[in-house]
């Protein structure tokens, strides 16, 4: 059995991380929140809200996420889902003006290394 190590559960606000989706359940660890490790190497820490657009993106630049995969207890993604989304991937989907909603509570801190808090506020979902 392998011993992995979670990350401390902080947000990119620098407080307790919040739950990000539990239908479908999201996360690295699928507990429903943008937790992370070490071999969390795509790392999965931005919360978002996926659009048909950002779907549609994924998918054409090879990661579809909209397909069913049962066989991994996946069920495909819709509009209006919350996703882990791995931080590189929202990164790229930023600079090709595709990106989704971030919800900044519900996002691992992590994801700073790889996205500047700036955009992860620019793209900020409104605080219900």
């Amino acid at each position: 059995m392998i011993d992995i190590e979670q990350e401390p559960s902080v947000n990119v606000l620098g407080e307790p991380l919040q739950p990000c989706g539990m239908d479908p359940l999201t996360g690295f660890f699928r507990d429903g929140c943008c937790n992370t490790c070490k071999e969390d190497v795509g790392s999965h820490t931005v919360c978002v809200e996926v659009t048909t657009r950002f779907l549609e993106y994924s998918r054409f630049a090879g990661n579809d996420l909209s397909t069913p995969h049962p066989e991994f207890g996946f069920p495909g993604l819709q509009e209006g889902d919350r996703w882990c989304l791995c931080a590189a991937r929202w990164m790229e989907a930023h600079d090709k003006g595709m990106a989704p909603r971030v919800f900044l509570a519900n996002t691992h801190a992590r994801a700073l290394e790889i996205v500047p808090l700036e955009l992860l506020r620019e793209h900020a979902a409104p605080i219900n």
